[in-house]
Formats: C-alpha cells, sequence, structure tokens
C-alpha cells in the first residue's frame, strides 16, 4: 500500500480516498505545520515540532484563509493547500452555540505543499506542488508496505438503546408537533475497544463501507477513518456544488428484493419530503455566498448505491460571490443542513439537548482547501474516530412528524452495518 510507505516516513500523513466512486485520492504528508483550534482557540503547530504559537481567540476559519496565501493557479483537483477537518463543535461556535468539550480539536488542518494524486478515470498518478527531495524516488523504488494488523479486545457497545431512543424519539416528535422544527436528526454511538493500527482497521473498513469521499487523517486530535458517501461543498471555478443525502432504504441480498427497496425508496413521499426540505435549507446556505439569482437544484431525488444502503441524493449548486472565498462557504454553512434538521439552528439545539454529548469529527466535515481556491469536502458520516484503544462511530437519520419509530431505530442500524461487519469479520 503506497500510503502505508508514505505514513512510514513522514509525519501528519492523509489521504482523501475517491478510490470506490470519485474521480481521483490525494495523499500526503509532513505538513509545514498545523492549525489546531480547540476550546475556541488556535495554535500554530509547527512541522518540525514544539510547542507551536497560540493565535488566540480569532476565528479559526480566517487564520486557515490567512494561512493559505495568495491564490495560485494549479492544474488537477490539488497541487498545495489545507487537508484536514472541521468538527461538528466548529459548525455548532459558528452558529453561535455553546460547545462541549470533544475530546478532539474543534479544526485540525495540516497545511501541505504537495500530493500525490491518484487519477482513478485515467489510471495514472502524479506528484503535485513541491514535494521532499526524495519522495519521488521511494515512491518509484520503495518496497510495498502493508498496514499492521489489528483486533477488536471486546464487545461493541451502542447507546441509546432502543427503550432510551424510543423516549428520545417520542421528545423529538413533541418539539415537532408543537412547530419547533421540521426535521431533526437524531444519532446513535457505537463504541468498540481495539488494539493494533488503526490504519489496518481502516483498509478493512474501507472494503465494508468505504464511499466516494473516504479519508483516513493522523492530525492533531488522533487517527479518523471516514467512508462517508455525502459531498459536503464543493468549490471549483467559482461554483459551488453541495449534494444532501436524505432518504436511506437498507440493501438486500437477493437483487429482486434490492430492487424492490430501491423502487420503494424512489416512490416514498415521505423521503421526498424529507430530502426537499433540506434541499430548500441548502438553497438559503448557499444563497449567503452565492450571486443572488445563481442557485439552483439540477439533480431532484436521485439514487445513489453503496455496499450496504440505497441513499437519495439531491445537487444545489450556485456561482460564489466575487467577495467571497472558500472558507466564507464553510463559515456560512457549517455543519451541514443534512444532518442537523430545518430550521438548523433550532433542530441543533434539539439534538444536543436529547443527544446529551458533543458529536466530534461525526456530522462534521473533511476535505481540503486549495492554494487555488478550489476545495472539495465530505459530510463526515459513516466515520470514526480510533483513539485510547476505542472505535468510535455513530449512526442517525433524520426525524420528521410522520415517522416511525421502529423504522428510524432500524435505519440508524443499517446505517451502522458496515461498522458491525468490520468488527464480526476480524473478530
Amino acid at each position: 500500500m503506497t500510503f502505508a510507505a508514505l505514513r512510514a516516513r513522514l509525519p501528519a500523513p492523509v489521504w482523501l480516498d475517491g478510490a470506490a466512486g470519485g474521480r481521483y485520492s490525494v495523499m500526503s504528508a509532513a505538513p509545514r505545520g498545523q492549525l489546531v483550534s480547540r476550546h475556541g482557540r488556535t495554535r500554530w503547530l509547527p512541522g518540525e515540532g514544539g510547542d507551536g504559537d497560540d493565535l488566540g481567540t480569532a476565528d479559526p476559519l480566517a487564520l486557515l484563509h490567512e494561512s493559505l496565501g495568495p491564490r495560485v493557479a494549479a492544474s488537477g483537483p490539488f497541487a498545495g493547500g489545507a487537508i484536514g477537518y472541521f468538527s461538528y463543535e466548529l459548525g455548532r461556535r459558528l452558529q453561535g452555540q455553546t460547545t462541549r468539550d470533544a475530546g478532539m480539536p474543534e479544526m485540525a488542518v495540516g497545511l501541505y505543499d504537495w500530493a500525490l494524486v491518484l487519477d482513478h478515470q485515467q489510471h495514472c498518478a502524479w506528484l503535485a506542488g513541491d514535494p521532499p527531495a526524495d519522495v519521488a524516488d521511494w515512491l518509484a523504488t520503495g518496497p510495498a508496505q502493508a498496514p499492521g494488523a489489528w483486533w477488536p479486545t471486546g464487545e461493541p457497545a451502542a447507546t441509546p438503546d432502543r427503550a432510551a431512543y424510543d423516549r428520545a424519539f417520542r421528545r423529538v416528535r413533541d418539539y415537532l408537533h408543537a412547530g419547533d422544527c421540521y426535521q431533526v436528526n437524531l444519532a446513535r454511538r457505537l463504541q468498540a475497544p481495539f488494539d493494533g493500527d488503526p490504519l489496518g482497521v481502516y483498509r478493512d473498513f474501507r472494503k465494508a463501507a468505504g464511499g466516494p469521499f473516504a479519508a483516513y487523517l493522523e492530525l492533531a486530535g488522533g487517527p479518523i477513518l471516514s467512508g462517508s458517501p455525502e459531498r459536503f461543498l464543493e468549490l471549483r471555478d467559482g461554483w459551488v456544488k453541495t449534494a444532501p443525502i436524505k432518504g436511506t432504504r437498507a440493501r438486500a441480498v437477493d437483487p429482486r428484493a434490492d430492487a424492490a427497496r430501491r423502487d420503494e425508496l424512489l416512490s416514498s413521499a415521505k423521503d421526498r419530503a424529507e430530502n426537499l426540505m433540506i434541499v430548500d435549507l441548502l438553497r438559503n446556505d448557499l444563497g449567503r455566498a452565492c450571486r443572488t439569482g445563481s442557485v439552483s437544484v439540477p439533480r431532484l431525488f436521485a439514487l445513489e448505491s453503496f455496499v450496504t444502503v440505497h441513499h437519495m441524493v439531491s445537487t444545489v449548486v450556485g456561482r460564489l460571490r466575487a467577495d467571497r472565498v472558500a472558507t466564507d462557504l464553510l463559515r456560512d454553512c457549517l455543519p451541514g443542513g443534512s444532518i442537523t434538521g430545518a430550521p438548523k439552528y433550532r433542530a441543533m439545539e434539539i439534538i444536543d439537548e436529547l443527544e446529551g454529548e458533543p458529536r466530534g469529527i461525526y456530522c462534521g466535515s473533511i476535505g481540503y482547501l486549495g492554494a487555488d481556491g478550489a476545495m472539495d469536502t465530505s459530510i463526515a458520516i459513516r466515520t470514526m474516530t480510533a483513539r485510547d484503544g476505542m472505535l468510535d462511530y455513530r449512526a442517525g437519520g433524520g426525524l420528521v412528524v410522520d415517522s416511525e419509530c421502529g423504522a428510524e431505530f432500524d435505519e440508524t442500524e443499517s446505517k451502522a452495518a458496515a461498522f458491525r461487519r468490520l468488527l464480526a469479520v476480524v473478530g
């Protein structure tokens, strides 16, 4: 594995892994430094090590934009810039809400001057930017390297259980009937103790759940492993695109049963209504940063199928205003509407009340902001952390007034199927 070899030689390795349905993968390591925000303060951690500099309480996205420097032309998807993550708690802070300590940074991004880019469509790869002097040589001649072994060391635990989920569901329904919200995303948490190499976990997880926006990051806060199927924000040549997922059915083994589930999802009035609510929310979010009249919906209620689930996906696009940049777009849209609910602010308050703990990376965002002004980010679903001997994964779904508790609970199980399968196969 090329990334395993890179990781063995250089610090702070990152892999934006588009092999499962994406066009490109991007790998890098050895950043100039990292911008790390926690508890409302941001630090610059230099790549060569040391305590770094306290940058105070300034807006972390403004600091990120400043760190990217003057815009430079680039060919391909990424030739240098920032790669990292933006947690759900950062989104809460940007929305003006109080945050809880998730035990990890609210933002961690490395500033990388180079990347190994893999084009899965053209079946080629190249080094972009300004890589370290010997990288090209050992990529070409170095021996292949495999991730280390790993193994579960105990049984997985899920919270809330069915009874507690039922209580939270009823509380959401009360809020919906009272008119507080139209939709609220409610999640469950799954944890499993493990030992061994987190990259080995990712190697197996990407087989079970790899989506077109998968990723493996080793930045401040510990390893993050993602199999995300969902694009959050793409910015390229001044055009913005977001592709919210709302509507899910578990895959069936029998092809005819699987086709029936796919068709049932596409014809479901409830799922279409949920999807449309989030499309409207994201049209509003994009409208804050895009030119008046430029926001449109070129694709509505489309089907995308993955290893364990079918999803209903829509696409919203717009033309970024001339006075806005990628970090402005992030600030306007974090966290993504597809994983909060509508209206977003009130839905986030209800989520915080009923889940009772921070989400961390779950429902945050992972991706890159290029030195050329481009950006591509995912919604951090089908995503876990691997630190302190524990794999931490979450799965949720949007609740509306006509949701049924049993069906919604089962949807969380469908979305957690890849995680459970990972543990079962290795265990």
